[in-house]
């Protein structure tokens, strides 16, 4: 059972769930800024996880985890994106093969450490991290396999959450672990992707056939989560296009703008970046540039701050 600690924090849960026979989610309360979803398929040899943990302590009780349902070693290791939520636990994964779409790797390396964020978060205890990004990369899908269990890892075909998103599909167990396509109780976030490559991606997850679903952050849950990502992201895109038409910054349209039932998600802050996103789509499909294109990111971040009434954005990691 979660619970916070000393400073507002969360804990890392000391056990994973079980979702279906073999395999495990291990999803982390409550889901906010870099506290992240993981989880691992068991074979009789070995293991292969699912992203890594944004702190040293949480990517070291996710491993923790793991040896208390098996003695088998993480032999493979996937990265559904770059962002260090995700990734910046992978050095912990002693012998594993890291796996990545290409681009992931440069991403990783580009954007550097815990140390090479902008000053907009609460404090955290990040640890010692040292980057290891993936040394196996693909285009569009490979294969990885528990025993005869069949995991498929696929570009999604699009910018979306980012510009090098992966799920991992079992067919055979109709489990799909989504990366931050899907969060589950908190906002989306599209900052360094695309809202329209998002949606395109989503209807490819919906016609998965999904039943279980490990969003990368929140809670597990069934596919009903594709339509209320879908639902928000239309939204966004809605109110962008009324913005722009205005000749609002998104700073401004979005303290203009009532988030309704939408304002119940974790991190409505969010809601500025995502406008600058959805802004830049719509030059995109002005001018003919390309989605997901790089964007002021620092500069969204700090307008999100300033929505936020000028405090940090929260973070419990």
């Amino acid at each position: 059972m979660s619970h916070r600690v000393e400073g507002g924090r969360f804990a890392p849960p000391e056990t994973a769930v079980e979702v279906s026979d073999g395999i495990f989610s291990y999803a982390q309360p409550d889901g906010s800024w870099y506290i992240n979803n993981t989880g691992f398929i068991v074979g009789s040899r070995g293991v292969v996880s699912v992203d890594a943990s944004s702190t040293v302590d949480r990517t070291r009780a996710f491993l923790a985890a793991i040896a208390r349902v098996t003695e088998a070693p993480v032999r493979t290791l996937i990265n559904t994106h770059h962002h260090g939520d995700h990734t910046y636990g992978n050095f912990l994964f002693e012998g594993a093969t890291i796996v990545g779409r290409e681009g992931i790797r440069e991403l990783i390396m580009q954007f550097g450490g815990p140390e090479a964020l902008p000053p907009v978060w609460d404090e955290v205890d990040w640890g010692d991290v040292t980057l290891a990004p993936p040394f196996l990369t693909f285009t569009d899908q490979v294969k990885v396999y528990a025993d005869d269990l069949e995991c498929q890892v696929t570009y999604v075909g699009a910018p979306a959450h980012t510009t090098n998103d992966s799920i991992v599909w079992i067919p055979e167990r109709r489990v799909l672990f989504s990366g931050d396509l899907l969060f589950k109780g908190g906002t989306p976030f599209l900052l360094q992707g695309s809202i329209a490559g998002s949606l395109e991606a989503l209807e490819r997850l919906s016609a998965l056939g999904a039943e279980t679903i490990v969003p990368g952050h929140g809670p597990v849950c069934g596919p009903e989560v594709i339509d209320t990502v879908t639902s928000y992201l239309q939204f966004v895109q809605k109110v962008a296009a009324q913005g722009m038409d205005a000749g609002l910054t998104p700073l401004e349209l979005a303290r203009d703008t009532d988030l309704g039932d939408f304002g119940e998600l974790l991190d409505s802050e969010r809601i500025v970046g995502n406008l600058y996103r959805a802004y830049a789509d719509l030059h995109a499909g002005m001018n003919g540039t390309q989605l997901g294109a790089p964007i002021d990111a620092v500069g969204a971040l700090a307008d999100m701050v300033a929505y936020n009434g000028g405090k940090p954005l929260s973070c419990y990691a």
